[in-house]
């Protein structure tokens, strides 16, 4: 039998038993009612107190400013041409350097003129005629002198030009730079340029600045290939079961409804009447930049008031609708509950079973 400290309450036609203090089944729906409305009543503190707000200065549709000059940081990817590339005099050959190479007199069927690179080993390959001549580490001079010689014994009276038409310093510089953790770019032998929180033309500067060192009269442009470091985030409330941050990079063209585009619009568990843009202030602000967002007006209606520009580092949240959020609630407060009333009912009929079949089995045996 159950003890007095099992009360049982009679729900939907069942018996369970009910530890402690709720004896009566208007208690235990009094119980689950209170445990609602307070589950509710949270909620509704949580609405944003920021509806309805507007801000007529600020960009928006119809009303976009551009962005201020880009600044780089890690990890942005940089697009470097070599403009000017001339090394300091006197210059000496190095491996896969490009020579412009012009020789008169040579045969008629196999004329040498045109761009010969230098082969690792440090030799240009003449043609199948001539072979190879070996230059690194001469300079443009002694190079010439050194392949007309080697030619005299050849041809008969060969004259030779010779200049730089590629140093592979050029391929050192050239291409795209990936912005270090440390705010650096690697130029090769040339070394490390430090770039970060520089503009284009700062970091054009630096970039020329440190290879003059090496250079005579650099010459580089930069661009940037990749905007790694500027996004913006869209933030969906998953109702009481966490948060979803999606970053995305931005563009400068950007509005609250491109950006909701951008990741398939409203999930089903979000509120299209909460909804606003959180903007990062200085801590010396003391205060918070909340944008509020009438989406309706935005889709339904077509109004630009409320769709603002993005900016880098804008946070696009998108609170849970309040039905949902109380749903998951209650679920998380009851289910523990229900769970350790579901295993008190089984027990309850485990145990009576038990002993009914143990009272069978006496009046079976006679005794």
């Amino acid at each position: 039998m159950t003890g007095p400290e099992d009360i049982l309450a009679i729900t939907g036609g069942q018996t369970i038993a009910c530890p402690g203090g709720w004896r009566t089944p208007s208690r235990w729906l009094a119980t689950r009612g209170l445990l609602a409305f307070t589950a509710l009543w949270l909620i509704g503190c949580a609405e944003s107190r920021f509806r309805g707000e507007y801000f007529p200065d600020l960009p928006r549709e119809l009303q976009k400013v551009s962005l201020p000059p880009y600044v780089i940081e890690p990890p942005d990817i940089l697009l470097i041409d070599a403009v000017r590339v001339v090394p300091l005099p006197p210059y000496r050959i190095e491996p896969l350097d490009v020579l412009a190479i012009q020789v008169l007199g040579t045969l008629p069927d196999e004329p040498i003129a045109g761009l010969y690179r230098v082969e690792p080993d440090g030799t240009v390959l003449l043609g199948a005629s001539y072979g190879s001549v070996r230059v690194a580490g001469q300079t443009l001079e002694e190079a010439r002198q050194t392949i007309e010689n080697y030619l005299r014994k050849i041809l008969k009276d060969p004259r030779v030009t010779l200049s730089l038409a590629e140093s592979r310093a050029w391929q050192q510089i050239r291409g795209e730079h990936l912005v270090r953790p440390d705010g650096t770019i690697g130029l090769g032998t040339y070394g490390s340029v430090y770039v970060a929180g520089m503009t284009l033309a700062e970091a054009k500067l630096a970039i020329e600045r440190h290879l003059a060192k090496f250079l005579q009269d650099p010459e580089v442009s930069v661009d940037v290939l990749a905007y790694n470091s500027k996004v913006y985030y869209v933030i969906f409330d998953g109702g009481g079961y966490g948060q979803q941050i999606i970053p995305l990079p931005i563009t400068g063209n950007e509005t609250v409804l491109d950006a909701l585009a951008k990741v398939s619009g409203l999930p089903f568990q979000a509120s299209n009447k909460h909804i606003w843009i959180a903007r990062p202030a200085p801590p010396e602000t003391g205060g918070e930049q909340i944008l509020p967002v009438n989406w309706q007006a935005i889709t339904m209606r077509g109004s630009t008031a409320t769709n603002y520009q993005i900016l880098p580092g804008d946070r696009i949240y998108v609170q849970a609708d309040h039905w949902i959020t109380l749903d998951n609630t209650l679920a998380k407060i009851l289910t523990p509950f229900e769970r350790i009333f579901g295993f008190t009912l089984l027990g309850n009929a485990t145990i009576r079973a038990v002993g009914n079949g143990n009272n069978n089995n006496s009046a079976g045996t006679g005794f």
